[in-house]
């Protein structure tokens, strides 16, 4: 075996990347009614939990660097599902949950536990070691 096709078939980066775009393609299709995006539900979803926050934290929140939250955050803020403050201490901005992104998640949840539902029950019994061993990795990675 070559050095590229054994880089190919075992590099974990690759591979954990070839997932996260099988199963973001198949949560963006089930999210397709709400006009969000399995990224754009994640978003609203967890500043829904943790209530208004700096771009900064949202970041940290997500796992997300703040470049390509502030991208993402773009189109949301456009359709007026969040709202971000202006520049306050250390040129920090709010972000919140508005009431019209209140009501669009809520019309997206039914739809992603409906891609929820899918991919456990496609993932059968390993579900709960592939859930143990995503949380193992975002905890374990190394941070750049």
């Amino acid at each position: 075996m070559t050095a590229e096709r054994r880089m190919i078939e075992t590099c974990a980066c690759h591979r954990i990347r070839m997932a996260s775009r099988a199963v973001t393609r198949s949560y963006d299709e089930a999210l397709r009614p709400s006009g969000l995006r399995a990224t754009q539900v994640a978003l609203l979803a967890a500043l829904a939990v943790e209530g208004a926050m700096s771009i900064a934290a949202l970041a940290r929140s997500v796992g997300m660097d703040r470049s390509t939250l502030t991208r993402n955050l773009a189109p949301l803020e456009a359709e007026g599902l969040l709202a971000i403050g202006a520049e306050g201490w250390r040129r920090s901005r709010t972000l919140d949950l508005t009431a019209k992104g209140r009501a669009r998640l809520k019309r997206a949840l039914p739809l992603w536990q409906t891609a929820q539902r899918a991919l456990k029950r496609e993932m059968g019994r390993r579900w709960d070691t592939v859930q143990r061993s995503l949380d193992h990795l975002i905890r374990s990675a190394p941070r750049g």
